[in-house]
């Protein structure tokens, strides 16, 4: 079947029109099953009835002709029902309804399946016999795969204008939604520029050289080249962004120079392969290396490597730069969105991202936050041929794109500008000094730190420390383990730039699916394998290394906490505080001022919650990272545009398991933080203070929104809020209840609109 199947697929993604597809699709079937029928009925959703659009075995004069209405007839029965029918006697059904024009009366056997896409029914293939039989378990497999493969092949031709109906021919439809992932909050509209791949590494043919050092002339060229752009769009950028966001491109430049990238390509040039060649294979092995890695910060950069090796492909086979002519209202789509895609418009006009690929962790998303713009990310249905030049509205809130928007539609969502435009204006109101509730309860709001993000004097004035720093950048960095000077130099810079605050920093977070390139791991099962604490706790030599160079970065200013990741169980975390300590009396020993830091533990996995008490006795506070708590309890990739909206930090089970830990430290009185996309939610960062968390940490985008929300709350609302929440049978309950209260405070611009919208109809 499987053959079957390949073939049919390639002759459909090869049909120039959606007809001749359709037409491919139902002679295949019909030959392989042997039948005397195949048809495929679609619905028209001007009329609601389904039209018969393709068929062998019918007459072909009702093709376009013929229909049936929603619930009619044993299609309308599979189609209203979204469910298989297989009967070896159809005309005795009582559904059953033939059509004259079709001829289709003379035949006995039916088989129906649903084409379902994201949900929506927008046909039904049928198959019919004139002889009595029931289809086989195989057949019936058969018809049910290829309608799941044709399915998104409909979709796209329903916002392409492909697929004509009852419409008038050629005439486009309207209000066509695709969905992805929320990137970066807010709404706009504005017209699609489809940008494409510099080359394609992949389609690079094997091929040796009887001329290496030409070839390493041709490579070192290229790079040139490449590095010139980037300081050139870097420069451009720095208008728009701060120094440290801008300083994306200094890493860029890195990778470039890196022994990694260009050390191997150049040595498997001088091995006698051709510059292309020896790029492809070093580029995709890297690629391949952070695909594998759960980290989903560190698996985006494999885009940044491939878009970097693209471009170099690009300057060696001497391809012609794509010149295009940008509208005043860019939406930038692509495949994969890059930062250096993003450079090369001017960001005046750049109005939205639209990513079939990638999450909000990618580098784009980053920047786009800084600029101010939506980003939908992980579009993965978006028909990227068929909208260049469409007027489209992107809505970061919901993660979606509407392509061609009617007038009604427009008006609707211009009423989200006017408020996120209120909004913006709001938040330049809220004043310096720290997070308070109005009954003046002190709420720390912590920075999640990284390479990005440079805080201005009034958002400093609100942070009370950093709450997670990720030590993983340092060795990401490198094509070897950096040294303990190289160690102690990052992490004394990062210290002295916040202190006296606290700045928690997570030891280490490798293993399994999160391999550095020099220090590959593969297992079969990464996702629960060799990882975290576990890889560390067994290379105690890189531990200790990383622990001596935080300590001897933290001598003389004493803001330093040690976070540890992935613990399960109470042994990792005594075997942990015990090299910790080792490495306290070592230091003193030598001679160096230091101080034995606070040692927490991260709380990211369901086993670590069910024994928070235990582990609250033996540490100095607790940190839950809500994003792969989340992602663990409700089995869901949040980075994955089919099953995204089903990531739900409001459901039932994440706010227990949040209590239950919340509770653990309160008990044990150690301080209980929470860092992830939660903390930075407005309505989520209530509810947390009501279930006992006093450190919330966040990007600096999100600290005016959540300091604005705290302020009109008092701990006890928050408090009662959150017990009416524990109580709620599902996320979208809880989240109506906090989102009323937000309007009874008239913080409604804080409510994400689709919300927002719902209550004012009564939508539950």
């Amino acid at each position: 079947m499987l053959d079957i199947l390949r073939r049919l697929v390639q002759a459909v993604t090869d049909a120039a029109t959606l007809d001749e597809a359709l037409t491919i699709i139902v002679t295949r079937i019909k030959d392989t099953m042997q039948t005397g029928v195949c048809s495929v009925y679609l619905l028209d959703e001007s009329t609601d009835r389904w039209l018969l659009m393709a068929t062998d075995g019918l007459n072909p004069d009702s093709v376009r002709s013929a229909s049936l209405a929603k619930t009619e007839g044993l299609v309308g029965t599979v189609g209203s029902r979204g469910e298989l029918v297989n009967l070896d006697d159809a005309p005795n059904h009582p559904a059953f309804r033939f059509l004259q024009e079709t001829g289709e009366e003379i035949f006995q056997s039916f088989l129906g399946v649903p084409i379902v896409h994201q949900r929506e029914i927008l046909g039904v293939l049928v198959v019919q016999q004139t002889t009595q039989r029931k289809f086989s378990d195989d057949e019936e497999a058969l018809l049910v795969t290829v309608a799941a493969q044709i399915s998104a092949l409909i979709a796209h031709a329903k916002v392409s204008g492909r697929l004509h109906l009852s419409q008038t021919d050629g005439e486009k439809p309207i209000d066509v939604h695709f969905k992805g992932v929320a990137g970066v909050s807010g709404v706009t509209t504005g017209t699609a520029c489809v940008r494409q791949p510099p080359a394609i590494l992949r389609r690079v043919k094997d091929a040796k050289t009887d001329d290496p050092e030409l070839e390493l002339q041709e490579f070192q060229t290229a790079l040139g080249e490449v590095k010139a752009e980037l300081r050139q769009i870097s420069d451009s950028l720095s208008e728009h962004l701060a120094r440290k966001e801008t300083a994306l491109f200094d890493t860029y430049l890195r990778m470039l120079e890196d022994h990694t990238l260009s050390g191997e390509v150049c040595q498997r040039i001088r091995s006698g392969e051709t510059a292309p060649t020896a790029l492809k294979y070093v580029v995709l092995d890297l690629v391949a290396r952070f695909e594998a890695m759960d980290d989903a910060y560190l698996k985006e950069r494999a885009t940044d490597l491939l878009d970097l090796g693209r471009r170099i492909l690009a300057k060696l086979l001497h391809e012609q730069s794509e010149s295009f002519e940008y509208p005043d209202d860019v939406i930038l789509v692509a495949e994969d969105v890059t930062p250096v895609m993003l450079g090369e418009v001017d960001t005046g006009s750049l109005k939205a991202i639209v990513s079939v690929k990638g999450s909000a962790n990618s580098h784009v998303a980053i920047l786009a936050r800084s600029l101010g713009i939506p980003a939908v990310m992980g579009a993965v249905d978006l028909p990227l041929g068929d909208i260049q030049g469409a007027h489209l509205i992107v809505d970061g809130w919901r993660g979606e794109v509407i392509v061609e928007p009617s007038e009604h539609v427009l008006a609707e969502y211009q009423r989200a500008i006017d408020d996120a435009a209120t909004l913006e204006m709001d938040l330049e109101q809220v004043e310096a000094g720290t997070a308070v509730t109005s009954d003046g309860q002190h709420v720390h709001l912590m920075l999640n730190a990284g390479p990005f993000g440079e805080l201005s004097g009034r958002q400093r004035s609100w942070i009370d420390g950093v709450g997670l720093y990720r030590t993983e950048f340092i060795f990401l960095a490198r094509s070897r383990f950096p040294t303990e000077d190289e160690q102690e130099s990052e992490y004394r810079a990062e210290l002295a730039t916040y202190a006296p605050m606290p700045v928690v920093m997570r030891t280490l977070d490798i293993g399994g699916d999160k391999s550095l390139p020099y220090f590959s791991i593969e297992e079969e099962n990464p996702f629960l394998g060799w990882r975290g604490v576990r890889v560390t706790l067994d290379h105690p030599e890189i531990f200790l290394t990383q622990i001596r160079a935080m300590l001897r970065a933290d001598s003389g200013l004493g803001n330093l906490r040690i976070l540890l990741p992935m613990i399960t169980t109470l042994e990792e975390l005594r075997a942990s505080k015990a090299l910790i300590e080792r490495v306290v009396l070592e230091l003193t020993a030598e001679g160096h001022t230091v101080i034995a830091p606070q040692v927490g533990v991260m709380i990211e996995v369901p086993s670590a919650v069910y024994i928070a008490p235990e582990l609250a006795k033996e540490a100095d506070f607790l940190s839950v990272g809500s994003n792969d708590l989340t992602q663990y309890l409700l089995a869901v990739d949040r980075t994955n545009a089919r099953v995204a909206d089903m990531f739900d930090g409001f459901h039932p089970a994440v706010l227990r398991a949040l209590e239950i830990t919340s509770k653990a430290g309160i008990q044990a009185q150690i301080p209980v933080a929470l860092c992830g996309e939660m903390a930075g939610d407005p309505l989520a960062a209530v509810l947390l203070v009501g279930l006992g968390f006093n450190e919330l940490s966040m990007s600096s985008a999100a600290l005016a929104q959540v300091k604005r929300a705290l302020g009109a709350f008092s701990s006890a609302e928050c408090q009662l809020l959150a017990a009416q929440a524990l109580t709620r049978e599902s996320g979208v309950q809880v989240l109506r209840i906090v989102a009323q209260a937000f309007i009874e405070k008239d913080l409604n611009l804080l409510v994400p609109p689709n919300l927002r919208e719902s209550l004012e109809v009564g939508i539950a």
